[in-house]
């Protein structure tokens, strides 16, 4: 399985929530739940380091 979730890595940087593939490698990669994926790429659009960044904002301020 880990060969197929690094086929993800070299896309096009867009998650698609559509994709039951797709969202399971980000899932997994970003260690988030499909719910918090989703709502993500709805707060700052799909383009993957956009929501890499959101995310990790999120994480470092409910860690404080």
């Amino acid at each position: 399985m880990a060969d197929d979730l690094n086929a993800w890595s070299s896309q096009d940087g867009q998650i698609t929530i559509q994709d039951d593939c797709e969202v399971e490698y980000w899932t997994e990669a970003l260690g988030v739940s499909r719910d918090q994926l989703a709502a993500a790429v709805k707060a700052v659009g799909a383009h993957a380091e956009d929501v890499r960044r959101h995310l990790a904002s999120r994480v470092s301020v409910g860690g404080q």
